[in-house]
């Protein structure tokens, strides 16, 4: 069964939002990037002012679409953490409830241990967050912000 559109609310944008911008203090990162799989960007914090950050969202989802396909290969559901060392940067992605992608981008002045020690942390609360948001959206007494939009409007939308 394909997983159903991922609808964002302010309030829950506001959740995540404050977890990437804890995370980025938290675990002394550069950059902390929430992207969802198709490559949008869904929330970032840090100095995001050197880095292409579309081409990253899409490159990142691009590199878990890829180890997914290893992972089914090895007969593996997934694999949930990955981490990439450089000579300035080091990249911790971490798949959240396989909806979303957690990247924390840092470099010598923190550990892996301390970023994974946060991720892990900041990794739950994301989880409850989308979870909650997965059951808003699948709740069919709640209006959306669409709900309301008709097939005229649209038609009335393009003819004028």
């Amino acid at each position: 069964m394909p997983e159903p559109q991922m609808v964002m609310y302010e309030a829950e944008f506001n959740q995540i939002q404050s977890i990437v911008d804890r995370l980025v203090h938290e675990a002394n990162a550069q950059v902390v990037f929430i992207i969802d799989k198709n490559g949008q960007l869904i929330a970032s914090a840090g100095d995001t002012s050197h880095i292409d950050t579309t081409s990253l969202a899409s490159l990142t989802a691009g590199n878990i679409a890829a180890t997914g396909g290893m992972a089914k290969l090895l007969r593996e559901n997934e694999f949930a953490t990955q981490f990439h060392e450089g000579e300035r940067a080091n990249v911790h992605i971490q798949l959240v409830g396989n909806r979303v992608i957690l990247v924390v981008i840092f470099d010598h002045k923190t550990s892996l241990g301390l970023v994974r020690l946060r991720v892990k942390k900041a990794t739950e609360v994301l989880n409850e967050i989308f979870e909650a948001l997965l059951n808003k959206v699948q709740d069919p007494s709640l209006r959306t912000p669409f709900s309301e939009i008709t097939d005229d409007d649209i038609d009335n939308l393009f003819s004028e």
